[in-house]
């Protein structure tokens, strides 16, 4: 019986010992178009035992990336990407730089800071209330979100005017329209609309209900009418057949 521990070690094991058998024996066949036959099916049974490869992109030259790690970069075989080598494997990938980030308000962030410094180069006076009014309502949120009272908009206008060293001036409730006001003030505009037309489809609706209801009184009472005319008729008819 063969054990485990007297086996040769398993390089990767997704796909089996059985993979790393064929692998090797691929190692030991001398002709090379025998070789890379039995290597090119080789690459189809991978892939038949690893679907998950497929939605990979390039799962194709990932196989043979595997197949010669299996091998331990010793195949001999013609493959149609770049042949991978140990170095390549085992290189480390570049350092990346981490983005050093040192706002003068830790408790505003360092976006808002961005935003102030292009509301301050900005020449638009238009464009230059709105990032401001902008600005301003951002540091009230972001004061209800470390305290549970309100701010007062007074607060706001005075630490604005020290960050930004009195370039920047706030004033609440006022300014141009932002497109977000232009916004809320349409969406009232289309509920006041939507509103007044109920309104009136209802309207028309009770007067149709009303002049069905009456109509169907007036038939009612005709409908009586004649009944008690046809009533009468006949109690005359049966009266002079007594006389008689």
């Amino acid at each position: 019986m063969e054990y485990n521990t007297t086996r040769s070690h398993m390089i990767m094991k997704e796909y089996g010992r059985n993979i790393q058998k064929m692998v090797q024996y691929l190692l030991t066949i001398e002709n090379d178009e025998h070789r890379q036959a039995n290597a090119m099916a080789l690459i189809e049974l991978m892939g038949t035992l690893n679907p998950h490869l497929r939605n990979v992109e390039d799962f194709r030259h990932k196989l043979w990336d595997h197949l010669f790690l299996i091998s331990d970069f010793k195949l001999n075989v013609e493959s149609p990407y770049p042949i991978p080598t140990r170095e390549t494997l085992k290189r480390k990938p570049e350092r990346l730089a981490y983005p050093k980030k040192y706002p003068r308000n830790r408790h505003f962030g360092k976006n808002l800071e961005m935003i102030m410094d292009k509301a301050i180069k900005e020449e638009n006076p238009e464009k230059k209330e709105g990032f401001t009014q902008c600005v301003g309502n951002y540091m009230k949120l972001a004061y209800t979100n470390w305290h549970k009272e309100s701010v007062h908009d007074d607060a706001i206008r005075t630490e604005l005017n020290t960050i930004s060293k009195g370039q920047l001036e706030y004033h609440p409730g006022g300014g141009g329209k932002t497109p977000v006001d232009n916004f809320s003030a349409s969406a009232s505009e289309q509920q006041a609309a939507f509103r007044q037309q109920t309104a009136q489809a209802s309207g028309n609706s009770g007067k149709r209900k009303n002049y069905q209801q009456n109509k169907f009184k007036n038939n009612n009472n005709g409908g009586n009418s004649n009944n008690n005319k046809q009533g009468n008729k006949h109690n005359n008819n049966k009266y002079k057949n007594r006389n008689k």
